[in-house]
Protein backbone atom coordinates (compact mmCIF):
# COMPACT_ATOMS: atom_id res chain seq x y z
CA UNK A 1 0.00 0.00 0.00
CA UNK A 2 1.41 3.62 -1.28
CA UNK A 3 1.19 6.34 1.08
CA UNK A 4 -0.99 9.17 1.05
CA UNK A 5 0.89 12.29 -0.36
CA UNK A 6 -0.08 15.74 0.97
CA UNK A 7 -2.13 16.20 -2.07
CA UNK A 8 -4.07 12.81 -1.46
CA UNK A 9 -4.68 14.01 1.87
CA UNK A 10 -5.77 17.25 0.99
CA UNK A 11 -8.38 15.85 -1.59
CA UNK A 12 -10.14 13.72 1.02
CA UNK A 13 -10.40 16.11 3.58
CA UNK A 14 -12.70 18.43 0.87
CA UNK A 15 -14.50 15.31 0.20
CA UNK A 16 -15.36 14.90 3.57
CA UNK A 17 -15.82 18.46 4.15
CA UNK A 18 -19.08 18.21 0.66
CA UNK A 19 -20.31 15.98 2.56
CA UNK A 20 -20.58 16.81 5.49
CA UNK A 21 -22.33 19.85 4.36
CA UNK A 22 -24.40 18.38 1.66
CA UNK A 23 -25.93 15.56 4.10
CA UNK A 24 -26.39 18.77 6.61
CA UNK A 25 -27.35 20.98 4.85
CA UNK A 26 -30.97 19.00 4.36
CA UNK A 27 -31.13 17.00 7.77
CA UNK A 28 -34.66 15.91 7.70
CA UNK A 29 -34.40 14.04 4.55
CA UNK A 30 -30.73 12.47 5.56
CA UNK A 31 -31.42 10.60 8.86
CA UNK A 32 -34.28 8.56 9.73
CA UNK A 33 -36.57 5.34 8.28
CA UNK A 34 -37.09 7.18 4.76
CA UNK A 35 -33.65 8.64 3.59
CA UNK A 36 -32.68 10.60 0.46
CA UNK A 37 -29.43 11.60 1.64
CA UNK A 38 -28.10 13.45 -1.78
CA UNK A 39 -24.74 13.46 -0.52
CA UNK A 40 -24.27 9.76 -1.51
CA UNK A 41 -23.46 10.81 -5.24
CA UNK A 42 -20.19 11.29 -3.78
CA UNK A 43 -20.07 7.51 -3.33
CA UNK A 44 -19.15 7.58 -7.33
CA UNK A 45 -15.80 9.08 -6.40
CA UNK A 46 -14.82 5.81 -5.27
CA UNK A 47 -15.05 4.22 -8.96
CA UNK A 48 -12.63 6.81 -10.16
CA UNK A 49 -9.88 6.31 -7.85
CA UNK A 50 -10.59 3.92 -4.82
CA UNK A 51 -8.46 6.23 -2.71
CA UNK A 52 -11.69 8.52 -2.57
CA UNK A 53 -13.39 5.87 -0.32
CA UNK A 54 -11.58 7.57 2.46
CA UNK A 55 -12.94 11.19 2.20
CA UNK A 56 -16.61 9.68 1.73
CA UNK A 57 -16.75 7.23 4.29
CA UNK A 58 -15.22 10.16 6.83
CA UNK A 59 -17.57 12.18 5.72
CA UNK A 60 -20.56 9.40 6.12
CA UNK A 61 -18.56 8.99 10.03
CA UNK A 62 -18.67 13.07 10.43
CA UNK A 63 -22.73 13.75 9.28
CA UNK A 64 -23.36 10.82 11.61
CA UNK A 65 -22.80 12.76 14.65
CA UNK A 66 -25.95 14.58 13.61
CA UNK A 67 -28.03 11.73 13.64
CA UNK A 68 -31.12 11.54 15.22
CA UNK A 69 -29.89 7.53 15.75
CA UNK A 70 -26.55 8.16 17.84
CA UNK A 71 -24.11 6.29 17.84
CA UNK A 72 -25.45 3.02 16.02
CA UNK A 73 -25.82 5.43 12.86
CA UNK A 74 -22.03 6.31 13.50
CA UNK A 75 -21.42 2.39 13.15
CA UNK A 76 -23.61 0.84 10.64
CA UNK A 77 -23.93 3.92 8.65
CA UNK A 78 -20.29 3.87 8.11
CA UNK A 79 -19.67 0.50 7.95
CA UNK A 80 -22.54 0.39 5.07
CA UNK A 81 -20.20 3.14 3.16
CA UNK A 82 -16.94 1.63 3.96
CA UNK A 83 -18.41 -2.24 2.54
CA UNK A 84 -20.04 -0.24 -0.53
CA UNK A 85 -17.42 1.72 -1.37
CA UNK A 86 -14.57 -1.05 -1.41
CA UNK A 87 -16.95 -2.41 -3.98
CA UNK A 88 -17.27 1.02 -5.73
CA UNK A 89 -13.42 0.92 -6.26
CA UNK A 90 -13.30 -2.54 -7.59
CA UNK A 91 -16.08 -2.00 -10.38
CA UNK A 92 -15.50 -2.23 -14.10
CA UNK A 93 -17.74 0.71 -14.71
CA UNK A 94 -19.80 3.05 -14.01
CA UNK A 95 -23.67 1.43 -14.04
CA UNK A 96 -22.30 -1.82 -11.65
CA UNK A 97 -20.31 0.73 -9.39
CA UNK A 98 -23.49 2.88 -8.59
CA UNK A 99 -25.61 -0.41 -7.54
CA UNK A 100 -23.06 -1.19 -4.57
CA UNK A 101 -24.74 1.22 -2.16
CA UNK A 102 -28.27 -0.18 -2.69
CA UNK A 103 -26.84 -4.19 -2.49
CA UNK A 104 -25.62 -3.37 1.11
CA UNK A 105 -28.83 -1.10 2.05
CA UNK A 106 -29.68 -3.72 4.37
CA UNK A 107 -26.95 -2.86 6.64
CA UNK A 108 -29.42 0.56 7.35
CA UNK A 109 -32.20 -1.81 7.39
CA UNK A 110 -30.82 -3.86 10.05
CA UNK A 111 -29.70 -0.61 11.76
CA UNK A 112 -32.79 1.42 11.52
CA UNK A 113 -35.10 -2.11 12.54
CA UNK A 114 -33.08 -4.29 15.04
CA UNK A 115 -30.52 -1.54 16.59
CA UNK A 116 -32.40 1.42 16.70
CA UNK A 117 -35.94 -0.61 16.90
CA UNK A 118 -37.70 3.00 14.36
CA UNK A 119 -41.26 1.79 14.38
CA UNK A 120 -43.71 0.45 11.42
CA UNK A 121 -41.51 -1.15 9.00
CA UNK A 122 -39.75 -3.98 10.21
CA UNK A 123 -36.60 -5.22 8.04
CA UNK A 124 -37.64 -5.74 5.01
CA UNK A 125 -39.62 -2.10 4.63
CA UNK A 126 -36.82 -0.22 6.23
CA UNK A 127 -34.22 -2.25 3.82
CA UNK A 128 -36.67 -1.43 0.75
CA UNK A 129 -36.85 2.17 1.45
CA UNK A 130 -33.13 2.69 2.06
CA UNK A 131 -32.23 0.70 -1.23
CA UNK A 132 -35.19 2.71 -3.18
CA UNK A 133 -33.31 6.21 -1.92
CA UNK A 134 -29.50 4.48 -2.64
CA UNK A 135 -30.73 3.29 -6.37
CA UNK A 136 -32.25 6.87 -7.41
CA UNK A 137 -29.58 8.77 -6.05
CA UNK A 138 -26.61 6.28 -7.14
CA UNK A 139 -28.08 4.67 -10.49
CA UNK A 140 -30.88 6.92 -11.83
CA UNK A 141 -29.03 11.08 -11.00
CA UNK A 142 -25.06 9.95 -9.89
CA UNK A 143 -24.41 7.98 -12.94
CA UNK A 144 -26.03 10.54 -15.90
CA UNK A 145 -24.31 13.38 -13.85
CA UNK A 146 -20.65 11.67 -13.69
CA UNK A 147 -20.96 9.88 -17.20
CA UNK A 148 -21.33 14.50 -18.09
CA UNK A 149 -18.31 15.03 -16.00
CA UNK A 150 -15.75 12.29 -16.70
CA UNK A 151 -15.51 14.27 -20.03
CA UNK A 152 -13.91 17.39 -18.39
CA UNK A 153 -10.19 16.94 -18.34
CA UNK A 154 -10.27 19.68 -15.19
CA UNK A 155 -12.91 17.56 -13.04
CA UNK A 156 -10.98 14.38 -14.02
CA UNK A 157 -7.88 15.78 -11.96
CA UNK A 158 -9.39 17.16 -9.71
CA UNK A 159 -10.44 14.01 -8.33
CA UNK A 160 -7.23 12.33 -8.84
CA UNK A 161 -8.90 10.14 -11.37
CA UNK A 162 -6.46 6.96 -11.25
CA UNK A 163 -8.84 5.41 -14.44
CA UNK A 164 -7.96 8.41 -16.11
CA UNK A 165 -4.19 8.25 -15.42
CA UNK A 166 -4.15 4.71 -16.46
CA UNK A 167 -5.95 5.86 -20.11
CA UNK A 168 -3.84 8.74 -20.62
CA UNK A 169 -0.82 6.44 -20.00
CA UNK A 170 -1.31 3.26 -21.68
CA UNK A 171 1.64 3.30 -23.66
CA UNK A 172 3.81 3.29 -20.45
Amino acid sequence: MRKLSLEDLSRQAVIAALYVVATLSLPSAAFGPIQFRYSEILNLLAFYNPINAIGVTLGVFISNFWSTLGAADLIFGTLHTAIALYFVGKSKNLWMASIWPTVFAFIIGFELSVIANIPGGGFLLHTATVMASEFIIMTVIAVPVFKLLQKNEAFLKSIGSYRHYLETNKNL
